[in-house]
């Protein structure tokens, strides 16, 4: 592993240690019968807990598994050259790294090693969202302390470091950096914030805050105190449930927020270099590893979060579904986990959060590959084949491929693999809490398909805002189902040619849902925006309506570099024109956004404009809640 990846490797291992329980394994003799017991040191006192019978085989196990995660970070730190505590196994730098060695109970940093961390990202650009941190940290606002979170890999750290380096810069010295690890507590961190204020301290900085287990249920002093009485308090974590469970109990109307979760094209394009929307089709969602100098984009490909279906599930697994498990377990004793306790109690609740994901990319190619042939999708594509003008390219391969098998495989590709072994079903109550942690994530948002049928209710429509965990999924499961015998029958060069149009469809599918999950995220107040369903087989990919006025705006979305009259054929249609004016209005502007360069509007109104130039001229969202 390089030096970034070993870093990477120790933030994964903290998380994971985090959900563990802490403390070992002894057993105490009750009424002559040995009894397991898990015990451990809190506030200088030994503390133990009985271990039920339907549990031990869990906690056992995630005993043992703390142990190898122990031994591997020890590891690591020695081949950092950063030494560990004896005893506890807790990380600790050594030199002057921590300002007042022996002085605080956390790690604290000040004076001239912070400056040090804060020279370090001095070149690199801002996040959109800086501008609210900044106006916390200089404005007179009091009793509140501000979070910052948001999934592994989105810029949280460097927010901070970039805010130090700012404040350093206005001759404000009185700034502190705490890195806070699993083994720190509540009352740790209450007894450094004191020594902190009255040593005149007014910016404090808290990173990886929510790894204390006991962060939930005591966040309130952070507000209650010190906010009150004028230190700026900003935490940061990439625990986000465990924020928004405090949001909603401990810290209940004390917070700002920056969610730095959804990476948009134009700033995703803006901080890497890149104008290629192809590239945000692909790896979107995250920043590159490491220490990234936004301003280099070569190597973007290799270190992105989703370069493959491997690296893609290891990202939904410490970002996503550790951070939901972690949050329920460390909160008030695990009472939020609600209807998912059993799932939990039989280590069955990181696969359900994976199977729920998994799905939803399952039904999305199914709904790209399946439609019937008179769609743009895999009917399309076989369309495309049939007129291909080269005959050494032609083929009919798409035709023959019986599309009873692609659904039947598909079908067997939406069953979970390790069903078998699952000793609880998911019911519609597990699916149900589960989606709604990922809302407050921020990884995924309902934007209802409305329709044109008489009394129909909206559809559900459930976007990704990490557009490349999407495609790596999709991608994944693609070559998976290109396995069919009739299909592998075919000659390489087929296989190769098929492959690409049927790549390009979901290319096209997953632009389409880019460019409506950014329009909904930026519209301004009094509009609307969603995909429109004729109820004939039919649809719009982007409705805006304008309340305001009561008109809309209609939006035809292509993966192409080229103009083709078929693009354009629902916005040409005078009859479905006429239909969607009599329900929202009168329309504005009907547009196709493509890849090609922007155009003149033709002689009946329709206009063409590049996709890339219609998201970066859509507004900066404003990320504070």
């Amino acid at each position: 592993m390089t030096t970034e990846e070993k870093r990477e490797r120790l933030a994964e291992i903290e998380t994971q240690l985090a959900i563990l329980p802490a403390g070992t394994l002894t057993y105490k003799t009750i009424k002559g019968k040995k009894q397991p017991y898990l015990q451990w040191v809190e506030d200088g006192r030994s503390v133990s807990r009985y271990i039920r019978k339907a549990e031990r085989e869990r906690v056992l196990a995630e005993i043992e598994e703390r142990k190898r995660l122990r031994e591997e970070r020890r590891a690591i730190l020695a081949e950092l050259g950063r030494p560990t505590a004896s005893g506890a196994g807790t990380i600790r730098e050594t030199g002057a790294a921590y300002a007042a060695a022996g002085e605080y109970r956390t790690q604290v940093v000040t004076g001239k090693p912070l400056a040090q961390m804060a020279e370090a990202v001095s070149g690199w650009q801002k996040r959109d969202c800086f501008p609210w941190l900044w106006e916390y940290l200089t404005g007179a606002v009091r009793d509140r302390v501000l979070l910052i979170y948001g999934l592994r890999r989105t810029g949280k750290t460097t927010l901070i470091r970039q805010a130090v380096g700012e404040l350093l810069k206005a001759g404000k010295r009185n700034a502190a950096y705490i890195k806070l690890r699993t083994t720190d507590t509540m009352s740790e961190l209450n007894r450094d914030l004191q020594r902190l204020q009255e040593r005149g301290f007014q910016y404090v900085f808290l990173d990886e805050v929510t790894l204390m287990r006991d962060f939930i249920d005591a966040a309130a002093v952070l507000s209650d105190i010190y906010a009150a009485s004028g230190m700026k308090l900003v935490l940061s974590g990439t625990d986000s449930l465990g924020f928004w469970l405090a949001k909603h109990d401990e810290l209940y109307d004390r917070t700002i927020s920056i969610h730095t979760t959804w990476i948009p094209f134009r700033e995703h394009s803006r901080l890497l270099g890149t104008t290629d929307i192809d590239d945000y089709i692909r790896y979107g969602g995250t920043l590159r590893a490491g220490d990234p100098d936004y301003s280099l984009y070569g190597r973007a490909a290799e270190e992105a979060a989703f370069r493959n279906e491997e690296s893609t599930r290891r990202y939904i697994d410490t970002a996503v579904c550790r951070n939901i498990q972690h949050a329920l377990a460390t909160c008030e004793e695990g009472t939020h986990f609600r209807h998912l306790a059993e799932l939990y109690e039989r280590n069955e609740l990181t696969g359900a959060i994976q199977r729920i994901i998994e799905d939803s990319n399952h039904r999305f190619l199914l709904s790209v590959l399946t439609r019937p042939f008179q769609s743009r999708d895999l009917g399309a594509a076989a369309w495309e084949l049939r007129k291909e003008r080269d005959p050494d390219r032609q083929t009919s391969v798409l035709d023959e491929i019986d599309r009873k098998e692609i659904s039947r495989r598909l079908a067997e590709l939406l069953e979970i693999r390790e069903k078998e072994e699952q000793t609880i079903g998911l019911t519609t109550v597990h699916v149900s809490e589960l989606k709604e942690y990922l809302l407050a994530l921020d990884l995924i948002m309902d934007c209802p398909q409305e329709t044109l049928i008489p009394n129909a209710d909206p559809l559900e429509h459930i976007l990704f805002t990490q557009p490349g965990l999407r495609f790596a999924q999709v991608e994944a499961l693609l070559y998976a189902l290109i396995k069919n015998p009739a299909f592998a029958a075919r000659s390489e060069r087929e296989r190769k040619f098929v492959t690409e149009k049927i790549l390009s469809d979901v290319y096209g599918r997953l632009l389409e849902e880019i460019v409506v999950y950014e329009t909904v995220r930026t519209l301004p107040a009094r509009t609307r925006a969603f995909p429109l369903d004729f109820g004939d087989g039919s649809d719009l990919d982007l409705l805006v309506y304008h309340e305001e006025d009561d008109t809309c705006s209609l939006y035809e979305v292509k993966h192409s570099m080229a103009r083709v009259p078929e693009q354009s054929r629902i916005l040409r249609d005078p009859e479905k024109c006429r239909l969607i004016a009599a329900k929202y209005g009168r329309i504005r502007e009907r547009v196709v956004l493509y890849r090609g360069e922007t155009q003149d509007p033709e002689p009946d109104g329709v206009r063409y404009q590049n996709v890339a130039e219609y998201l970066r001229d859509l507004p900066a969202f404003p990320t504070r809640h």
